[in-house]
């Protein structure tokens, strides 16, 4: 199940998507903490940390963060578990991967969500910082979180979310697609950091509803699903392993593998 729905007018067919995404955030990777204040609307480190905090995260555990990007969540990750040693992080823009190295001194490996390049049942926790929208195939990607995950390992992603309301869907395309990419290529000198902020709107109007997103949850065997929604906007999806495996690791990496076989033909 892909969580968004083809956009044209940025790549074309949807087989390109992953192309263009991975290009467009290697370009803007330099740029993107002062792209990412702003889609943030101000709540920065201190909701990143308290949400990782409310999914489980403890000190002693073993982290993988899930699209990187250049460290945003990681970095709260760190402050939890109070060393960078156990805390690795997976995405499949260089450029990323490059400037959360720089910034936090962590290990970063190139791949996908949906083809975790990680042994099975290696990690306590598996976090995700608004990149949902961004993957190719929900289905496929829980199911990796899920079998890198050790039972009983938590998982928590954060990803915004389209407001149900008019006036809130009103506002936030304003901010988002219009007056946020102004403010983000004035900031940076650079168009491209306009174009990542109207790319992430319309990302976010194009994601699959929040029950969709659930089911895929609980279709990959998590338990204690939850969704929890702060001003509207931020989606808050959090669950757990259980202590005892439903799901052969094996029968999840081949649906995983099965998905990368046809999207590379």
């Amino acid at each position: 199940m892909a969580p968004h729905v083809t956009l044209p007018a940025y790549y074309g067919r949807d087989e390109a998507r992953p192309q263009f995404v991975r290009d467009l955030f290697d370009r803007t990777a330099g740029d993107y903490d002062t792209i990412e204040s702003q889609v943030g609307l101000g709540s920065g480190r201190w909701y990143r940390r308290e949400a990782l905090q409310r999914a489980g995260l403890v000190t002693g555990m073993r982290v993988l963060d899930v699209a990187i990007g250049t460290g945003l969540v990681a970095r709260e990750a760190i402050h939890i578990t109070g060393d960078a040693a156990p805390v690795i992080g997976v995405d499949p823009s260089i450029g990323m991967l490059s400037e959360a190295r720089r910034q936090l001194g962590i290990r970063g490996i190139l791949g996908l969500g949906e083809r975790i390049p990680c042994r099975d049942a290696s990690f306590d926790f598996v976090s995700m910082g608004y990149a949902l929208r961004h993957l190719a195939d929900l289905n496929a990607a829980f199911g990796e979180f899920a079998r890198v995950l050790r039972p009983g390992g938590r998982l928590c992603v954060l990803e915004l979310t389209r407001p149900r309301s008019r006036l809130g869907h009103a506002c936030i395309r304003l901010y988002l697609h219009w007056l946020g990419p102004l403010l983000a290529r004035l900031r940076t000198g650079h168009a491209e950091a306009a174009v990542v902020m109207r790319y992430f709107w319309d990302t976010i109007d194009a994601c699959v509803p929040p029950e969709r997103i659930l089911a895929a949850l609980d279709q990959a065997g998590f338990v204690d699903v939850r969704r929890a929604l702060a001003i509207g906007l931020f989606s808050e999806y959090t669950g757990r392993k259980p202590d005892g495996d439903p799901v052969p690791t094996t029968a999840r990496r081949e649906r995983g593998n099965f998905f990368l076989r046809n999207l590379e033909r």
